[in-house]
């Protein structure tokens, strides 16, 4: 489905790929995702790149993430959301997180 800023974020996980920060990344069910607040991604960084990750998605509205700790839907690291009912939950469940409260 072509929803432009899903295909944004994926170029930008792309790009981070390419530069070594991101060691793989996963959008599940992206084929029926209508709108970047529906998605979840889960990404797995290299080394100490989660503050540059986290960083470049703040531009995207209602950014969280949190370690991904069910691994249900994904073996990755971090799962990453764009929707305010889980931005709340994410700042909940990382209290502290100057990334997750600022966005």
């Amino acid at each position: 489905m072509y929803v432009p800023k899903i295909i944004e974020l994926k170029k930008d996980l792309e790009n981070l790929k390419l530069d070594g920060l991101v060691a793989d990344w996963e959008i599940p069910f992206e084929n029926l995702l209508t709108r970047l607040s529906a998605a979840i991604v889960f990404v797995s960084l290299n080394a100490s790149a989660s503050e540059l990750l986290f960083k470049a998605f703040e531009k995207f509205e209602n950014f969280s993430y949190r370690i991904n700790s069910e691994k249900k839907l994904s073996a990755l690291e971090y799962r990453l959301t764009f929707n305010l009912e889980e931005k709340e939950k994410n700042e909940s469940v990382v209290p502290g997180n100057a990334l997750a409260s600022q966005v």
